[in-house]
């Protein structure tokens, strides 16, 4: 399904909070006066006067060797044109993010208001000594050969402009693979590039170093085929002249193995694709219409093997397949450059890595059972966390082979343990779950449908086919709010508990609910009353079927969801406590903390209870869960009730789970500091790798944990899960925002999925 993206929700995005997707974080301490003496005068003098002694030491007391300028002139953005540099910066501040996530770069995004070439490369060749390397992006042709010939003779740091290379590195190993899948060779194959600009050419060197052949190659600009006899040529297209009459383009295609559209949408028809040679390769790449749908494509010629530039089709050619590694790479090896060597290095990197096993994660993420190397499956996919190592390693290979890298990589095994560290992992959580969420959305019932934030909420999950919204409320109320904001719920099914259209549903339910409770404090009026409340009512529709799960809570207090949730819903067989548990999202990747919002003083047999719950949820994330119990105690340093309850229940649940990595009863500071674990407890299941989940002795604890770390630590809480109940039932926080409320309801699709 095509990515739904309003214009209120775009320009939403962009302004709430700090405006913009980007800041500055400092990495040193900043607390005290001595801190600021260190970090500005005196104390920066010193690594001032180091780095005038030896200016590569600028490199091991600055922030040079990881950040990157994208610098542009707003001259060619996206499908927008020249926009100029002002209007550009949104573009540039998301390139930089994209660094961020996928590779651990830092950016700077720099405008510049000038389209003259001199004044473009002076200012960028003035900004060498503050960037480990810079990435051209966004500037017209010819002008960006120029500019970027220039300043890679005149510069020592890696240069790319990402318009021109970036396509041509993954559409390089795309076809690599795409001639592998076909049976065919490379230097044999007629190859037709619709298309003269920056890219096209850049693609077209990239096929020739690979194998293709020049002769075998027909480009065509806006005026035609490239032919020697036209006389409007510049030295960049030149070079792919055919020495023939000109024919269009229908003609051309007739026998093409490849065709290769970087040019505008819906150009080639499906006769055109008819008329080419056996199993024929078509990369229709122009966004965000290319010049053939995929549909048409394949249904003009089933053999085919498709390539397009959109999310919503396989074979995605995807620049962020590319730069963020890349960069990475010569970065790490401090390449003087980014040549020929390092670019066929991460083309036939990405080519390989598509040949291998693809990872659940990544299957979950793109709604697929399996994705296997294939017609449909001829490059990675941008969130395979493979890519990182995989490609970021060829290139620095790559870098120091062909002798450019002035600090080589001694230990690949070493570097590439940090590569997995620098990871987005925070967030890949969240990406999994969504993505599991859109393989089977289910019907999630709103208790609190009159209230904007759940409207919102409701809208982007449907949007997003996340789950089917089903309104719990007044229907003229929660009407009226739609018109008002101008929200999209058009069909959605809405609920009145209080009118009289469900008065034969409130009758049945409350009877279903009285043979539940009868003899636990409720008689038949009591029964049915209770299924005026939208709650109740709510619980009623999960607990028969008619929905799969309940997100509740943002209106009213706590236990007033637990308990028709516990009263109708029930726990899981074979479960004696329901706990609850918050996933943290922290820069160093998610934390569970489990019990945050439950019990109280949980005996021992509750908390292992508690850890084998929360052990199965994250398991089912697809995540090996590292426990640690804590307490404020080491491995049995205290003999007191309290420590000696955790030491007890970790004895138990290894007992029970031989199979889980967990240790205590240990100290929150202990658990994640490996120096001090090996030096004083090196028995221990942590001593290797840090926990990701966290049990807590008591209530307080783990509630107090996870406040602190949301307001203080900055990370993310996403939550509560309540665990153990026979069906999905979410509460949601005080407070909780849009973005939290879509993440509860994802989760709770999952588990619908999981328990259905």
């Amino acid at each position: 399904m095509a990515q739904l993206i309003r214009k209120e929700d775009a320009l939403e995005y962009h302004e709430k909070g700090r405006p913009g997707k980007i800041e500055v974080v400092p990495t040193k301490e900043t607390k005290t006066q001595r801190d600021l003496a260190l970090a500005y005068s005196p104390g920066v003098a010193e690594p001032c006067l180091e780095i005038a002694a030896n200016p590569d030491d600028v490199y091991r007391y600055t922030a040079k060797g990881n950040l990157v300028a994208v610098i542009s002139n707003g001259t060619a953005v996206l499908g927008l044109g020249d926009i100029g540099p002002l209007a550009s910066k949104p573009v540039m501040e998301g390139k930089g993010l994209l660094f961020k996530i996928y590779a651990d770069i830092d950016v700077f995004d720099i405008e510049l208001n000038t389209k003259n070439i001199d004044e473009f490369v002076q200012v960028v060749k003035a900004l060498e000594p503050t960037f480990g390397g810079i990435n051209l992006e966004d500037i017209k042709a010819p002008e960006c050969f120029e500019i970027e010939t220039r300043l890679k003779k005149e510069l020592s740091i890696p240069i790319m402009h990402d318009d021109q290379h970036g396509t041509a590195i993954i559409s390089g190993a795309a076809l690599l693979n795409a001639i592998d899948i076909v049976g065919k060779k490379l230097a044999d194959v007629k190859i037709v590039i619709s298309g003269a600009g920056a890219s096209a050419i850049s693609c077209c060197k990239i096929y020739i170093a690979l194998g293709a052949s020049v002769k075998n190659m027909f480009m065509y600009d806006s005026k035609g085929l490239i032919v020697q006899s036209r006389t409007d040529l510049d030295e960049h297209k030149i070079q792919f002249a055919q020495d023939m009459a000109p024919v269009d383009l229908h003609e051309a295609m007739v026998g093409a193995d490849v065709f290769i559209g970087l040019s505008k949408g819906n150009i080639v028809s499906q006769d055109m694709v008819k008329s080419m040679a056996a199993k024929p390769i078509v990369f229709a790449l122009a966004n965000p219409n290319p010049e053939i749908t995929y549909d048409d494509a394949i249904a003009a010629r089933p053999d085919v093997v498709m390539a397009t530039g959109r999310s919503d089709y396989p074979n995605q050619v995807n620049n962020v397949l590319g730069f963020p590694y890349i960069f990475r790479g010569a970065l790490d090896v401090r390449a003087g450059s980014i040549n020929e060597a390092m670019k066929l290095a991460a083309v036939k990197a990405l080519a390989a890595l598509a040949k291998e096993p693809v990872p659940d994660i990544v299957n979950v993420a793109y709604n697929d059972v399996s994705l296997n190397y294939g017609p449909t499956y001829i490059i990675p996919k941008p969130m395979d966390p493979r890519l990182l190592v995989h490609v970021s390693t060829a290139v620095a290979k790559a870098a120091m082979d062909s002798g450019v890298a002035r600090k080589p990589i001694t230990d690949w095994n070493a570097y590439e343990s940090e590569l997995y560290k620098r990871l987005g992992s925070d967030d890949m959580i969240m990406r999994y779950i969504v993505n599991k969420a859109k393989q089977s959305p289910k019907k999630v019932v709103f208790a609190e449908a009159e209230n904007i934030k759940i409207l919102k909420a409701a809208q982007i999950a449907r949007d997003e086919g996340i789950a089917i919204p089903i309104l719990l409320g007044s229907k003229e109320k929660i009407m009226s709010m739609v018109a008002e904001n101008n929200l999209h719920l058009d069909g959605v099914e809405i609920i009145d508990p209080l009118s009289d259209d469900t008065e034969n549903k409130r009758c049945e339910y409350g009877e279903a609910f009285f043979e539940k409770r009868q003899r636990r404090g409720y008689n038949l009026y009591e029964a049915k009353k209770a299924m005026r409340d939208r709650t109740y009512y709510g619980c009623m529709m999960v607990n028969s079927g008619e929905a799969d799960a309940l997100v509740s809570g943002l209106t009213r207090k706590y236990p007033d969801t637990i308990r028709p949730a516990l009263e109708i819903i029930g726990i899981q067989d074979g479960v004696k406590r329901v706990a609850g548990m918050y996933i943290m999202l922290t820069k160093k990747g998610p934390l569970f903390f489990a019990d945050t919002t439950l019990n109280f003083n949980p005996t021992e047999e509750e908390l292992v209870d508690i850890t084998l719950l929360t052990a199965n949820v994250v398991n089912n994330f697809n995540i090996k869960p590292r426990i640690a119990m804590l307490s404020y105690s080491n491995f049995g340093s205290s003999i007191s009730p309290e420590a000696t309850t955790v030491r007890n229940a970790v004895a138990r649940v290894k007992q029970l789970r031989p199979d889980l990595v967990i240790d205590g009863e240990v100290q929150a500071g202990v658990a994640f500091n490996k120096e001090l674990l090996k030096e004083n407890y090196p028995f221990s299941d942590l001593v290797n790798e840090s926990p990701n989940v966290l049990i807590f002795p008591n209530l307080a604890a783990g509630n107090i944990a996870y406040h602190l770390l949301q307001e203080v630590g900055g990370a993310e809480a996403v939550g509560p899960i309540l665990l153990g109940l026979q069906k999905p039932v979410y509460v949601l926080q005080l407070g909780s925002t849009v973005r939290q409320i879509v993440n509860i309801i994802a989760l709770s699709v999952v588990e619908a999925q999981v328990k259905g």
